[in-house]
């Protein structure tokens, strides 16, 4: 097993959180990013450069040298092409999974490169036309139905297509990269109190509730929908393996309430494993020896133990193919 780490925005945490992270973990990986300025990081942390065995550094040099803290567009294609070299060695088959420190989407379109998160820049990379965030943290697995919009294009976007890809996209990915079983799923409303039967908007009695309902004729254990104020609740959050939410704050809001720091974000419905912090580039920490490497290394470890679990799954599904050797 080998994973991809990249070290994202270079003005801010990102490198230094990868690093860290790689160092102590002890697994083989390949640290994507500009190796002059992983060196002086590694000194500012006490790090021992050249790094341990275990970590290789795939240098990819910077256009401009970089200050912690300060954002400088020139350096935007830097860190895609660490996505890219990524991909590339997961698809020859050197990497086993990603792991991804955090980047800053305003200094990328800055740069003029349209760009909205890893997780569109990773679905077109590899081929995949739908995919679903996930955040882990406090003992819940958060997903949501629609990502980085306005709050006023939400309601336009929860659509019956969109649920049905998702609630397919959770319910096979718990399976196979978490080992659930039997999943239980529950679908939060778009509106307050899941509507109020209709007095509160149509949504759920139009098209939430519909999707819930033919997600279970597929075999799907969803539930739902389900009022926002209430899923969070200790007895029904951790009751349910994972909960989908509609929109980016009424998913995350509770989760990183809960765990942030410690939470990990998983991009579902990938043919890759690819999972990062539940942070952002914190360029006010940048470079001071402030960060926190918490997420970051639990992002880590639920890549290597989501990896073992496929690889454990493929190498016992060929075991079953392969005709018996006995007479």
């Amino acid at each position: 097993m080998r994973l991809a780490i990249t070290t994202g925005e270079p003005a801010g945490i990102g490198p230094e959180v990868a690093l860290q992270a790689a160092v102590d973990s002890r697994t083989p990986c390949d640290l994507m990013g500009d190796a002059e300025l992983l060196a002086e990081t590694a000194r500012m942390l006490n790090i021992a450069w050249p790094l341990p065995a275990h970590v290789h550094v795939v240098n990819e040099p910077l256009a401009v040298a970089s200050r912690a803290g300060v954002l400088d567009p020139r350096n935007s294609p830097c860190v895609l092409r660490q996505l890219d070299r990524a991909v590339e060695g997961w698809r020859s088959g050197r990497y086993s999974a990603l792991v991804t420190a955090p980047i800053h989407k305003g200094v990328i379109n800055d740069a003029g490169i349209p760009f909205t998160g890893h997780t569109e820049f990773l679905a077109k990379a590899t081929g995949v036309s739908s995919v679903v965030m996930m955040l882990l943290g406090g003992g819940m697995r958060v997903a949501l139905l629609t990502t980085h919009l306005p709050l006023s294009a939400v309601p336009a976007a929860v659509t019956r297509e969109r649920l049905d890809t998702a609630l397919d996209i959770i319910h096979n990915d718990l399976i196979t990269r978490f080992g659930i079983a039997v999943p239980r799923i529950a679908v939060i409303g778009l509106n307050p109190h899941a509507g109020e039967g209709g007095h509160l908007g149509r949504e759920e009695v139009d098209t939430i509730a519909p999707a819930v309902a033919a997600a279970r004729e597929r075999g799907i254990l969803a539930t739902g929908p389900w009022s926002a104020d209430t899923i969070f609740v200790a007895r029904n959050a951790l009751g349910v393996d994972a909960i989908l939410a509609m929109y980016h704050d009424q998913g995350l809001t509770t989760l990183k309430y809960a765990s942030f720091g410690r939470g990990v974000n998983v991009t579902l419905g990938l043919p890759l494993i690819r999972t990062s912090v539940d942070h952002g580039t914190a360029l006010d920490r940048a470079g001071k020896s402030q960060a926190d490497v918490g997420s970051m290394k639990e992002a880590l470890n639920l890549a290597k133990e989501m990896a073992a679990r496929v690889a454990a799954s493929q190498a016992a599904t060929a075991a079953a193919q392969e005709p018996s050797s006995r007479a």
